[in-house]
């Protein structure tokens, strides 16, 4: 569903992997919103420029440097205000959408939130950064290690009257178990959540395991050894394509970047160099 007119652009798309999830990337140069709400949780980060948000009886600036937050059915609105043009990424989780969240993080109610506004560069960065890649649509298992991920540390930090979110256990034998199954069926469509299960963790536990144990999140490690498949590819002259498909990545260009920004080199150059 998109909507386009001369002063305002406005995109939808919803994630085909989580019921109750919708996203919007809204790119306004005039714009109002009237007192609304919502029957979701809405979170919400400007990528550019701004705008002036009222609720609670508060009006706030919204610029790069903030994150909003609505509860269900909280009263708000926004209008352009100070700037002169207003580009903001937002997300909308309905009740579904925060059962299959707070279920990933092992909780039973999410939390409520207190106030509206944040400022937390750290959290801004990784909104922005799963928004993205739910845009980008190609990596399922990318995409719910950002997604569980960021709504994890959201909760932990600006939550209020929240369940625990217990932290997973530095056990280099649970690692190893999903390590063992991830060098196994790397070449697979491997879920975030079915190698959590695996080791009797939550999917939010899983990502813990592995930053404490390894330094790296469940996708890096993931990707690694994918890359070492390929290095062992296209030493054997694979075309490009078959190798990207052999080993797991979405398709050649995603093999082309991993490859690149781990190695330095495309995997181009690295099969001609192997090959001399």
């Amino acid at each position: 569903m998109a909507r386009r007119d001369p002063c305002n652009s406005t995109r939808y798309w919803w994630d085909r992997h989580l019921s109750g999830l919708s996203l919007l990337c809204a790119d306004f140069t005039t714009h109002e919103y009237p007192p609304h709400t919502h029957d979701a949780l809405v979170v919400a980060v400007t990528e550019q420029g701004g705008s002036v948000i009222r609720s609670r009886g508060q009006v706030e600036d919204a610029h790069p440097s903030t994150l909003f937050v609505f509860n269900p059915a909280e009263p708000h609105a926004g209008w352009m205000g100070w700037s002169e043009r207003w580009r903001y990424r937002s997300m909308y989780l309905t009740k579904a959408a925060l059962e299959q969240v707070a279920e990933g993080l092992g909780i039973e109610t999410v939390p409520y939130f207190t106030r509206n506004l944040f400022g937390d560069p750290d959290l801004i960065e990784g909104f922005l950064a799963m928004h993205r890649a739910i845009e980008n649509g190609r990596d399922v298992f990318y995409e719910r290690e950002l997604l569980i991920g960021s709504f994890g540390k959201l909760f932990q930090r600006h939550g209020s009257g929240r369940d625990r979110i217990e932290a997973a256990p530095r056990d280099r034998v649970l690692l190893e178990r999903v390590a063992e199954r991830m060098r196994a069926e790397y070449d697979s469509e491997l879920r975030l959540e079915d190698l959590a299960a695996h080791v009797g963790l939550t999917t939010f536990q899983l990502i813990g395991l592995f930053k404490r144990t390894v330094g790296l999140a469940p996708h890096a490690y993931l990707t690694q050894i994918r890359l070492g498949a390929a290095c062992r590819h296209l030493r054997r002259s694979s075309t490009l394509a078959e190798v990207a498909t052999a080993v797991g990545f979405y398709d050649q260009s995603a093999l082309n970047k991993h490859f690149k920004r781990c190695y330095g080199i495309t995997p181009r150059q690295f099969a001609q160099a192997a090959a001399t």
